[in-house]
């Protein structure tokens, strides 16, 4: 399990340092790919093929399904780490999540995965949804929270 928050720089090449705690769970090879709201998301290879499953079961004749699929698959690269414990992010994978080189990103640990958000847009994002996480909590008490 991912949890946590953790502040880093990508440098000029495009390279973020993967935290040490997140290393050993996310394994050797690991797929990062478009995230939703603005992020990346970095999946082990167990916790993507359960994933990637689950978007195969979709049924094809659906628009929507089609679009999800599409958006998850297309950007999807399987990455390693460096010696140094850095991972290149792609150009276009920077692009939807609006981060720049030389700048700092944040990774957070959300379970079976993890986000990477430029440090602006997970700014952003904390400061709309915090203020509504009782309301949002109770929207889903009949799924158990």
């Amino acid at each position: 399990m991912f949890m946590g928050e953790y502040v880093h720089s990508i440098d000029a090449k495009g390279r973020i340092i993967l935290p040490a705690d997140f290393r050993q769970e996310l394994g050797v090879t690991f797929i990062i790919t478009c995230g939703l709201d603005n992020c990346l998301f970095l999946y082990g290879q167990q916790a993507w093929e359960e994933w990637a499953a689950k978007l195969r079961a979709l049924p094809l004749a659906k628009p929507a399904a089609r679009a999800l699929t599409r958006f998850f698959f297309s950007g999807a690269r399987t990455l390693e780490c460096d010696k140094q414990g850095r991972f290149l992010v792609p150009a276009n994978l920077r692009t939807h999540a609006g981060i720049a080189l030389k700048q700092d990103v944040v990774l957070t640990g959300v379970d079976n995965r993890i986000e990477v958000w430029s440090k602006e847009q997970w700014s952003k994002y904390n400061e709309e949804v915090e203020p509504d996480v009782t309301a949002i909590a109770d929207s889903l008490s009949e799924l158990g929270i």
